[in-house]
């Protein structure tokens, strides 16, 4: 792990990705979260799907807007990305796994 990498914490990250059914954005941002999930925080995540066509009252709790969104419910703060979380450098900065970078530091 780098400098510029934060450690995973010891608990349990409690993760819940909005979705609409089971369109290729949604596939999509399962199967890059699941990625990113075995290989930062082996054994210490759990996903939970939320189906917003199924449950539409669910998206008011968490207040979603757009989907895909994914919320991490612990560690505290909560943290919200939205999109198929392809960018994997952009959800690991947004999960607050990883520090971000500044210009400067990427030149």
């Amino acid at each position: 792990m780098n400098d510029d990498e934060f450690q995973a914490a010891d608990e349990l990250w409690d993760l819940r990705l909005y979705v609409a059914g089971q369109t290729a954005k949604s596939l999509a941002a399962l199967a890059n979260l699941k990625k990113v999930c075995e290989d930062y925080l082996p054994g210490k995540y759990k996903i939970e799907v939320v189906d917003l066509l199924e449950n539409p009252q669910l998206a008011r709790g968490d207040q979603i807007v757009a989907i895909p969104t994914l919320v991490r419910k612990l560690p505290a703060p909560i943290r919200k990305i939205v999109g198929d979380l392809s960018r994997t450098e952009r959800v690991l900065v947004g999960l607050q796994l990883r520090a971000a970078r500044t210009v400067q530091e990427t030149r």
